[in-house]
């Protein structure tokens, strides 16, 4: 049987306290089960944003999606985790990712290195925080037993990692693209491969992970061209029509895009999905639906 639905909204857009809180309380109001934000330069510093999320909502669930590893010493990421998790009342969800944009290494000093090398230090960063965490001895502490763990996944090397260690397998449904810090999507047969690596990866885990998608393009419109005009731009090689099958588009009538998730749902096992700040209010019919349906 599927999961249930469970919807999460990234927060891109840094915002003056009483804009920042508004926004946060207008996606609890719209009914989002989690507040996110990412670790990019020139975005919102994740953990105090989460702190001030907290401080405005009572109902969500609050993550990062996703702290670039490269950015973060392990022991001094267990105090930021431990201290946010117990001012935000046990809400917090932690994911966690390699990175891919370079300039951000660059611009903040700090080494990129290979493909390999950036896996090895995540990999090195789940492991102690796993051994920081889960000791009695650390201080602070959290106040969940477990800080539920994400990680964001496409590569057989990270997708193992993710079987080994996450509460929540989240797809991009995208790969790194042909211009430096960009992603190119995924079509439907490639993110089958993939989930299905995933799936025998993780065959012997005693509980299953959620699965989760980021959607990239959301609206509920007869006219989807105009909304998908960054993404024809990006890949001028696919059609309208094949943009609109990519699985990371919810873009159609809404009965459409609500026939869509749920397909999706059934086809990869995407019961968690995540949209960014820009589509926050037009993804808000389709999740009422989709919940209506579920109920």
């Amino acid at each position: 049987m599927p999961l249930p639905f469970r919807f999460g909204v990234n927060l891109l857009a840094s915002a003056p306290a009483d804009e920042w809180r508004a926004k946060c309380r207008r996606a609890e109001e719209l009914g989002y089960d989690v507040i996110l934000v990412p670790d990019h330069l020139g975005m919102v510093a994740p953990f105090p944003a989460l702190v001030a999320a907290a401080q405005a909502t009572e109902r969500p669930r609050l993550g990062t999606f996703v702290l670039n590893a490269g950015f973060w010493n392990p022991a001094l990421l267990a105090r930021e985790v431990a201290t946010t998790d117990a001012l935000t009342g046990g809400r917090l969800e932690l994911g966690l990712g390699t990175g891919y944009v370079q300039a951000e290494h660059e611009a903040a000093g700090l080494p990129y290195g290979s493909p390999r090398e950036r896996v090895d230090h995540l990999e090195r960063t789940v492991a102690e925080l796993g051994r920081l965490l889960g000791s009695a001895e650390h201080q602070p502490r959290p106040v969940q037993s477990r800080v539920p763990v994400l990680i964001g996944a496409n590569g057989d090397r990270m997708l193992r990692l993710t079987a080994a260690h996450a509460d929540i397998a989240a797809f991009t449904g995208a790969r790194p693209g042909r211009t430096p810090g960009t992603l190119d999507p995924l079509g439907a047969e490639e993110l089958d491969e993939r989930v299905a690596r995933y799936r025998a990866l993780a065959a012997d885990r005693a509980t299953p992970a959620q699965l989760n998608l980021l959607v990239q393009a959301v609206a509920v419109t007869d006219d989807p061209e105009p909304v998908l005009g960054p993404l024809l731009e990006r890949r001028p090689d696919l059609t309208v029509d094949q943009v609109l099958a990519l699985p990371l588009v919810l873009v159609g009538p809404l009965e459409e895009v609500v026939a869509k998730a749920r397909a999706q749902r059934e086809r990869f096992g995407f019961s968690y999905l995540t949209v960014l700040e820009p589509f926050m209010e037009a993804f808000a019919p389709v999740m009422h639906r989709l919940r209506a349906e579920s109920a």
